[in-house]
C-alpha cells in the first residue's frame, strides 16, 4: 500500500471514538495503530547534515547572538521533581490522572537563545541554509569558509536584494524575522488575526514588514506563498511543507540524547523514554519526533498535544484524511489562547512523516493550559506560555495505550516550546488566570 493510500485509509483503531470527541470539543487521546511499523533511515531528511551545517555557522551565531555562548542554539534539559510530585498528588487531574514515569524532565525550548521558542531550531536553520546558497551563488565565497563573513557589510548589501517571507501565528515569524534581519534580508511575516500583538510589535522593531490577515493561519500562509511565488528573489519559508525547517527541528534528537546521557538517563528496551510535544501545524513536533526516533528507535514513545479548539493533527491522523481535513469542516472554530497552536489544517509533510513514527495525539482544554503554566511556576519557578504547557496534560494517558506503560525505569520529557519573550504584563496576566484555575481545581 502506498504512503498516500495509507494516509487516507479510514480504518484506524479507536478513530471513530476519537473523532466523536474531537467534534464535541472534549479532551481525548488517540493512539496511532501504525506506530509499530516504524523503520529507521527512511530518508525524509538527514539530521546529521543539518547538524553539520549548524556547526559551520556556530562562529556567525556566536557573534550575532552572544547569549548563545558558543554559537549553538540549544536549551537545557531540567529534571522537575516538584512539578512531578504535584501532578502525582492533588493536581493529578491536570495530567490525566494516570501513572507517571519515574523521572520527569522539561526540555526548555521556551528559553532557546535568539528567538525564545522551539521554532528557533528550524527557522534559524532554514534562513542560514538560504543565506549560504545566496552567498555561493553571488560569489561571496567560492566554497564554505568562515561564516562570520556573512555578517559583513559586503554580505549585507548582497542579501538586501533578496527577501525572506513566512506565514506564522507568531513564534516561527519571530525566528525567521530575527535571523533574516540580522543578515540583512528584507523580511515579510504574514500573520493571522489571532497572533499576539506583542509579537507583531517585536517584529516591527526588528525592521520586519508584518502583514495581517482577517482569516486564520492557513489564509496568511496561502497569501504569503502566492506573493512570494511571484518574486524570484523571495524565499518563502513554508511551515506546512519545508524539508529544511523539518531538518532543523530534527537536530534536537541527537542533542537531547547527549543531554540525557550526561544526566545518566539510559534509553533502551528496559528504560523507555516518553516525550510529549505541543503541536500546531506539526512541523516542530514532527521534526523532533523524527530525530528522536532515528536515535532511539522503538525505545522512545512520542505524543503531540493540541487545544480542543484547534485539533488539526489529531483530526488529520485519526480520520485518515491527513491534510485534507479541516477543523472548520468538523464545526470547530479554532479559537484558543494557545495562539501558537491555532491552526485549522495539519501539514501534509508531517502527516506523511508521522504516519508510523508518532505514537499518539491528545487534546487539552485552554483552562488546563493556564493551570499547568501556573503550577510549573509555583513548583519550579519556570514560566512558559499557555501552548508550551500542553505536554503536561497527557502524561496520564501513557498507561492507556497498547504500548508499554511507564514504570520505575522509565523517564518522560515534556517539551516546553515558548515563553521567554512574553512581555511582563502579559506574563502576569497568564499567571493570574492560571492561579485562578488552580484555586478552582482545589475546591472542585
Amino acid at each position: 500500500m502506498s504512503g498516500e493510500e495509507r494516509e487516507r485509509d479510514p480504518e484506524r483503531e479507536n478513530a471513530p471514538a476519537a473523532m466523536e470527541a474531537i467534534r464535541s470539543l472534549r479532551e481525548t487521546f488517540w493512539e496511532n495503530p501504525e506506530a509499530g511499523h516504524f523503520r529507521k533511515n527512511e530518508g525524509i531528511v538527514d539530521p546529521d547534515e543539518a547538524e553539520k551545517r549548524l556547526q559551520r555557522f556556530a562562529p556567525l551565531l556566536k557573534k550575532a547572538f552572544p547569549e548563545t555562548g558558543n554559537g549553538v542554539i540549544e536549551s537545557p534539559l531540567l529534571e522537575i521533581p516538584r512539578m512531578q510530585a504535584a501532578l502525582k498528588g492533588r493536581y493529578a487531574a491536570l495530567s490525566g490522572a494516570g501513572k507517571l514515569p519515574a523521572r520527569l524532565y522539561l526540555k526548555c525550548d521556551h528559553a532557546l537563545p535568539a528567538a525564545g521558542s522551539v521554532k528557533a531550531r528550524g527557522g534559524i536553520y532554514e534562513v542560514l541554509k538560504f543565506a549560504e546558497e545566496v552567498a555561493l551563488r553571488e560569489g561571496l565565497f567560492a566554497e564554505v569558509e568562515n561564516t562570520e563573513k556573512l555578517l559583513s557589510e559586503e554580505a549585507r548589501k548582497v542579501f538586501s536584494r533578496y527577501r525572506v517571507a513566512v506565514g506564522s501565528t507568531g513564534n516561527l515569524g519571530l525566528s525567521i524575522g530575527i535571523m533574516s534581519a540580522v543578515l540583512g534580508f528584507s523580511v515579510t511575516v504574514h500573520m493571522s488575526s489571532d497572533a499576539r500583538e506583542w509579537k507583531k510589535k517585536l517584529l516591527r522593531e526588528k525592521g520586519v514588514l508584518v502583514k495581517e490577515y482577517a482569516g486564520d493561519y492557513q489564509s496568511a500562509v496561502a497569501s504569503g506563498r502566492r506573493e512570494a511565488g511571484a518574486d524570484p528573489f523571495c524565499h518563502f519559508v513554508d511551515d506546512e511543507n519545508s524539508l529544511d525547517l523539518f531538518a532543523g527541528y530534527a537536530t534536537a534528537g541527537k542533542r537531547i540524547s547527549r543531554q540525557l546521557a550526561e544526566k545518566g538517563v539510559r534509553v533502551d528496551a528496559r528504560h523507555r523514554l516518553y516525550v510529549t510535544i505541543p503541536c500546531g501545524v506539526g512541523g516542530a513536533p514532527g521534526g523532533i519526533t523524527y530525530g528522536l526516533r532515528e536515535i532511539f528507535g522503538g525505545d522512545v514513545f512520542c505524543f503531540t498535544a493540541e487545544p480542543v479548539h484547534a485539533p488539526a493533527l489529531i483530526a488529520g491522523l485519526a480520520s485518515g484524511k491527513g491534510s485534507a481535513v479541516s477543523i472548520k469542516e468538523l464545526g470547530i472554530d479554532g479559537i484558543t489562547a494557545a495562539d501558537g497552536l491555532a491552526v485549522g489544517r495539519p501539514s501534509p509533510l508531517v502527516c506523511r512523516a508521522m504516519r508510523n513514527r508518532l505514537h499518539g495525539c491528545f487534546t487539552v482544554e485552554d483552562e488546563k493550559l493556564f493551570a499547568l503554566l501556573a503550577l510549573l511556576w509555583e513548583t519550579e519557578g519556570i514560566f512558559v506560555e499557555p501552548s508550551a504547557a500542553a505536554g503536561f496534560a497527557g502524561l496520564g494517558y501513557l498507561e492507556r495505550g497498547s504500548f508499554p506503560p511507564p514504570d520505575g525505569s522509565s523517564s518522560a520529557v515534556v517539551w516546553a516550546t515558548g515563553g521567554s519573550f512574553v512581555p511582563e504584563e502579559e506574563r502576569e496576566a497568564y499567571l493570574a488566570r492560571g492561579k485562578d484555575a488552580l484555586s478552582r481545581l482545589k475546591t472542585e
